[in-house]
């Protein structure tokens, strides 16, 4: 079976429908993109509602009654579908109005370059994707295999022959957790983590550490409270400084956060604090070596 017979099956004509395989060229973007589908679906549809020329003129002339079928790149030959969307309109937008689109500025912190004008364009069109609940179900478990060559990353569904090659039982957006001692976040990624990651947090007590990149300078936390390290990053997340004096003074665009140690749940909070202070003594983190301000 094909994805052209899961179109079919629908009474979705392939000749309607664009296949598009997301795999940013900006590394950061595409690592998120995969957790933006999953936790902000508004966000990555975003991502795909504005296009090159070329693409342009195909998904005009489809326009009302045509389809995105939105997948992001799953290793080499290899698509995880998103979802199926309807072409519904379109319209068209400056360089002044793209950029105000909150989305769009969300995805720049995650250093895409989106619509410049550099390519000598005043105006770009907007598509007004719909996403429909056909194959709903399927939103992270349908990979499909991807003809070559792979920098090909759009495709007229009806001339491609691509393989269903599995259904999985659990989405691969929402990503397995790597060891925590292997987690490495920037401060903008903490506001889109996948649902199991925040799950894993939630749970975690220990000692963190959020190293600044403009100057090498750290701080150590811990976290303990009834969210523990999810409930911290999450304040971080939110206020860039969570409380800290020495932190408010500085850009959280520069912050990244792991973990030193991760301790039982069941640890008091005097335990906790102690190793607190011993991680802060042993990294020399207190000021005026480090932004512990205690």
């Amino acid at each position: 079976m094909n994805f052209n017979d899961l179109l079919s099956k629908q009474a979705i004509d392939p000749q309607r429908v664009i296949v598009m395989r997301h795999r940013p060229f900006e590394r950061e973007l595409n690592k998120v993109l995969p957790w933006l589908a999953s936790e902000k679906p508004t966000v990555f549809n975003a991502y795909q509602q504005t296009q090159g020329e070329k693409l342009e003129k195909v998904m005009t002339a489809v326009e009302g009654d045509g389809y995105v079928a939105s997948f992001i790149g799953y290793e080499a030959g290899k698509a995880l579908f998103v979802g199926l969307y309807r072409i519904a309109s379109s319209w068209p937008i400056t360089l002044e109005q793209y950029w105000q689109f909150p989305a769009f500025q969300e995805m720049k912190t995650f250093g895409m370059k989106g619509f410049t004008g550099e390519d000598g364009r005043s105006s770009i069109l907007w598509f007004d994707l719909e996403q429909t609940d056909i194959y709903a179900q399927w939103k992270g478990k349908l990979i499909i295999g991807w003809p070559p060559p792979e920098r090909s990353w759009w495709r007229r569904s009806h001339r491609n022959e691509m393989a269903v090659l599995a259904v999985l039982e659990e989405s691969l957006l929402d990503a397995a957790m790597p060891e925590w001692d292997k987690l490495d976040l920037s401060w903008y990624e903490l506001a889109v983590l996948p649902g199991r990651w925040r799950e894993a947090l939630s749970h975690w007590r220990g000692i963190y550490f959020i190293f600044d990149e403009s100057d090498g300078m750290g701080y150590v936390g811990s976290a303990y409270g009834c969210s523990n390290i999810l409930g911290r990053w999450q304040n971080y997340a939110a206020t860039g400084h969570g409380g800290n004096r020495l932190l408010r003074q500085r850009d959280p665009k520069n912050f990244r956060f792991t973990i030193l140690q991760r301790m039982s749940p069941d640890m008091d909070a005097d335990g906790v604090i102690r190793l607190e202070a011993s991680w802060k003594d042993r990294l020399h983190t207190r000021a005026p070596f480090g932004l512990n301000d205690n």
